[in-house]
Order: structure tokens, then sequence, then C-alpha cells
């Protein structure tokens, strides 16, 4: 498509959300990138991912967002599949030589790929296409010599100087020559896409920089890198999502599996899952916030997580029948044997029934730890004191004290 005839977006807020939102750096400065998105070109943005998986995860779905944000700018998205590169095997992040692929094994892990990336990115746009390419088709072609030639804009000081491979040196573990040639490979990618920007997680910046060098070495053409956060435990600084040890929570699950795999995300990983994972605003992932540091139940706040997640890729309908299967087959099972079982009538408010159970003084207190979010029928928070209850329904008020009502 002409590049003057493609209406481009120049929005600064919208600019500005797509430069910080999920953003660790920018390199060579977010300026200057900002400065080419306000000027009204059009500029090609990549991502490449392995298939090292038949699945892709929502750690991965960080960049797809982001590139969603871009082309709803306007520009040109190239999402690569490395189908080539999945059988060198990416050592970025690894403690130990990657298992080599073959190549029936990458062609059967892809076979999904774009149809659950699709849920995402809207492959079918006709105004502003989104590109699915495969780096097999140069990077196949390669031969020794071109190897040799790429391998010449390296020193093997630099490539040392990734932490995985400081860190196996010293420990001792075996570095393997191949694995200097990934960097070669995904940097031949931007040779060959001719992109502006590369977009990836913070894992992928020694790789993105090598495709800077050679863009710059073949092309003489200069190009951004947009590294992404990577959904990681704060507290522990493990990944949230990882292909490798099989904690992904898949976009190939099905409603109830996806939102019960995302309850069982650590507690310290909500926040960033909110920013990194949803369309809801920044605004509106700040109250979220507030509420989390206010020692809410975080529980409740996963659960408007995986409700919200699970609506983004199966409907809200499926979200809300996935939610009641959570509450009936877990959160319930949960509960001691032995819970509390109370007789109401028909006509007993919620107010009254918390009066009477002993847990609170007065009525006025039942009122105040309602308006305090802190009672909750079946896990959803009471905001109404004329809340009815019917038989078979879990009380919570609190985090100690939980009742089962017999009417």
């Amino acid at each position: 498509m002409n590049n003057r005839m493609h209406k481009i977006n120049t929005n600064e807020s919208l600019i500005d959300e797509a430069l910080s939102r999920s953003v660790a750096e920018i390199l060579p400065s977010k300026r200057e990138l900002k400065k080419e998105l306000q000027s009204g070109k059009r500029l090609t943005f990549y991502l490449g991912i392995d298939p090292t998986a038949s699945y892709v995860h929502l750690g991965h779905s960080t960049n797809y967002l982001m590139l969603e944000r871009f082309h709803a700018l306007g520009h040109r998205i190239i999402v690569l599949i490395g189908d080539f590169t999945a059988m060198i095997g990416d050592p970025s992040d690894k403690t130990s030589m990657r298992v080599q692929l073959t190549r029936e094994q990458v062609l059967d892990n892809l076979k999904t790929f774009k149809q659950q990336i699709g849920k995402i990115l809207n492959f079918d746009d006709a105004d502003n296409p989104i590109e699915f390419k495969f780096n097999s088709e140069w990077l196949s072609k390669l031969t020794f010599e071109d190897s040799v030639e790429l391998a010449s804009n390296f020193t093997v000081q630099q490539m040392l100087e990734r932490d995985a491979f400081k860190k196996r040196i010293a420990e001792e573990k075996p570095l393997f020559v191949h694995e200097f040639f990934y960097p070669l490979m995904q940097g031949c990618d931007s040779v060959a896409l001719g992109v502006d920007v590369e977009v990836g997680g913070t894992d992928q910046t020694f790789n993105m920089l090598a495709g800077r060098t050679l863009l710059k070495r073949y092309k003489q053409k200069e190009k951004f890198v947009i590294t992404t956060t990577l959904l990681v435990n704060p507290d522990t600084g493990e990944k949230l999502m990882s292909k490798s040890l099989g904690t992904g929570v898949g976009l190939d699950l099905g409603a109830k599996e996806m939102f019960f795999k995302i309850m069982q995300i650590s507690d310290a990983g909500i926040y960033q899952c909110f920013v990194d994972c949803t369309h809801l605003s920044m605004g509106e992932i700040a109250e979220i916030k507030k509420r989390l540091d206010s020692n809410e139940n975080p529980r409740d706040i996963k659960k408007e997580l995986a409700r919200e997640v699970v609506s983004m890729y199966h409907g809200s309908e499926a979200a809300f029948d996935a939610e009641k299967r959570w509450v009936s087959e877990v959160s319930h099972k949960n509960l001691a044997q032995d819970i509390r079982i109370v007789k109401i009538s028909s006509n007993e408010s919620i107010v009254d029934l918390i009066a009477r159970l002993d847990i609170v003084k007065s009525r006025g207190e039942a009122k105040r730890l309602i308006k305090q979010n802190a009672v909750k029928i079946n896990n959803d928070r009471v905001n109404n004191e004329n809340a009815t209850l019917i038989n078979g329904d879990i009380l919570h008020v609190g985090k100690k004290h939980a009742f089962k009502v017999s009417v």
C-alpha cells in the first residue's frame, strides 16, 4: 500500500500510550521514535515468535496488543514466525542449551499460530493488511559463505556479554557454538524485512540489537527497538508465563480452562497482568491498583482479571459461565466441610443477618462492612444493603467468616 495514500493517525495521546504501556525501553530513544510517529510517515513494525510449543500464551499477548495499538494508528504490521530459528533454539534467558527441534516438530507446533494470534490482531483487515511471514523464506537459502559474512559483524567478546552466556560460563555449563548463530539469524530477519521498528520482550534485547547492527551495515537504515515488560512475579523474579516450564496460559485454551489457570497466577502478578494482557484503560487499572494496595482480597480482583481476559478471547457470556463453574467447582469446594449453616427467613435483610450472627455489634457496623466491600455472596461483592439471599448461597463476611444459607 502506498504510504502517501494511507492515512496515519498522529494523535499525541494515542502515540504516548502506545510508547508507554507495557514498554520497558525504546532504543535509541523514545523521543526520536515519537517524532517519527508524529511525522505522518507509515512505519513498518515487526515481531517474531518461534513455534517452540503449539500455543501462544498471555505473555506473548503483551506484544500483540502493542502491535494492535500501532496498527490502529495506521502503521504496517508484520508477524514473523521463526520456523527456521526455532530449529536453532533461542538461548535468551536460558541456563542451558535449548533442545533443538526438527522441521516436523516446528511445522506441527505452528499449525494454529495464526488462528491464536488472530484473536488479537485482525488478519482480515483489507484496509491495512497485517502480514504473516516465515523466516525460512530467506534463512534457508543462506550459504556457508553468507554465514561467515554475517559472523564477521560481531566479536566473540560481544557474544559473551550476554547475561545467560556469562552465567553459564561462571557455572561451568557448556556453551555451544551454534548458539552464537541465533542472534545473527534474527538480525537477518530485520534486513530481509527492511523494518523500521522491532518489538520484543526484554529477554530479546541482544537479538534485536543484532538486527539493528546488521540493518545499518547492509541497508544503511536505522531501526528502533521497543522492549516490552515481561510478566514476572515481582516477589521472586520468576516468569509467570513460560513455554519451557509449561506455565503459560495458552490462547488456545477453552474459556473454562483459561479462567481456572488465570486464577492460579500468583497474586503478586495481578496488576501487571491487567496492564499487559487486557484492553482496560490505564485509568481503570490505576483504580484496581488502589484496591490491591488497600488490601482488598486479591482473589476477588483476580476473578475480575480472569473475567476480563476470557471475555477478550471467548466473549462475555463464556466468561460469565466459566466464573460460575470456578465458584462452584473450586471456591465452594475449598470451604471447610463443616461450614456453618445459617437459617434465615425469606424476608430477612442481609444487614439483620450479619448483625445477629455476632460478627458485629450493630446493624450500623454491618452496613459499614458492606460499604467497605467486605461482604460477598458467592464471592461477588455486595454493594446493596437490601441484597437478597437464596437457598444454598455462600455468604462471606470479612476474610474469616463464611456461612451457607438455608432459607
